[in-house]
């Protein structure tokens, strides 16, 4: 008779490994709260709901195209809450954006509703960042699991949003519906850059640990709240469209296209700066004296 003991540890073993995989997954203790028809209407996404890589790539790039990255809220010193709820009704049935943790929290739920295996990461950001400085880890970033291999996937940049999801193979660009983008690999860490008239920048810097909606909680409350906090102190809006890039900082708006061709321009009102946050970004900026005194700080800011 066969000893039925390396079997049990064979058990033991494809036991441990799910409930390694099950742990890894990003648990949202409320999906089942999330609209997901409302989402799709929102986002313009009316294909088809099986969990592959052509889905996915689709509403990747509907995500970014239709909902704007913005730091109103934290720029006027409102809370940032996370949960479904709140960020449905901001960025699904307001007319709202917001940022990293908002926008890719959102998006891993519409994900695993349809039926993706999402894994939640963390990054240091490196985008205009000095080469020697060591930030916190601030940016949302989801891995995902296909049958055609490891993917990355990140609607929450700004500017520089991923336009569609990167295979994890270091060392080639990838393109995307806008710019070629890369992955770099040094030890167990990836570096992801952008192709920007023929040079490469620096994006952000992850690993593969999983994180948790917790820990999402402790960065986002940094990112929203602290003094220090970039997002307390300035303007930053984006949202493609088409291949152009828009984008919002302070008092400027740029406008990039992929042929290099660029315009900028400077507003000098509140008014003006309501007006395009609702008209070329589809912000509906909420009334009171505490946004309009948000602006006003950043009009009276020295340009950079």
């Amino acid at each position: 008779m066969a000893n039925p003991r390396p079997l049990a540890g064979a058990a033991a073993l494809r036991n441990n490994a799910a409930m390694h995989r099950q742990s890894s997954i990003l648990q949202f203790p409320d999906l089942a709260a999330l609209d997901l028809d409302a989402y799709c209407a929102r986002i313009g996404y009316h294909g088809g709901r099986e969990p592959s890589l052509a889905t996915l790539r689709e509403i990747q790039w509907r995500h970014i195209s239709s909902i704007p990255f913005e730091n109103l809220a934290s720029l006027a010193g409102d809370p940032v809450p996370l949960d479904l709820a709140a960020l449905q009704a901001k960025m699904v049935r307001g007319r709202r954006g917001g940022y990293c943790f908002e926008h890719n929290l959102l998006y891993a739920a519409a994900l695993q509703r349809l039926g993706y295996v999402v894994t939640g990461l963390a990054a240091r950001v490196l985008w205009k960042a000095p080469p020697d400085r060591t930030g916190p880890r601030t940016h949302m970033l989801l891995k995902i699991d296909l049958p055609e291999g490891t993917y990355i996937t990140d609607t929450g940049f700004g500017g520089a949003s991923l336009p569609g999801p990167l295979e994890l193979v270091a060392g080639h660009a990838q393109a995307t519906p806008i710019e070629p983008y890369r992955l770099l690999q040094q030890g167990d860490q990836f570096h992801l850059e952008v192709q920007l008239r023929d040079a490469w920048q620096p994006v952000y810097r992850f690993d593969l640990q999983p994180q948790q909606a917790v820990d999402y909680e402790v960065a986002n409350w940094f990112v929203a709240a602290h003094p220090t906090s970039r997002f307390t102190q300035v303007l930053m809006v984006a949202l493609p469209a088409g291949q152009r890039r828009q984008s919002l900082f302070n008092d400027e708006l740029k406008l990039h296209d992929p042929d290099g061709r660029s315009e900028s321009r400077r507003f000098t009102s509140i008014a003006e700066l309501r007006a395009t946050l609702a008209g070329l970004f589809g912000i509906e900026v909420p009334a009171g004296a505490r946004y309009d005194a948000a602006l006003g700080r950043i009009l009276a800011r020295p340009a950079a």
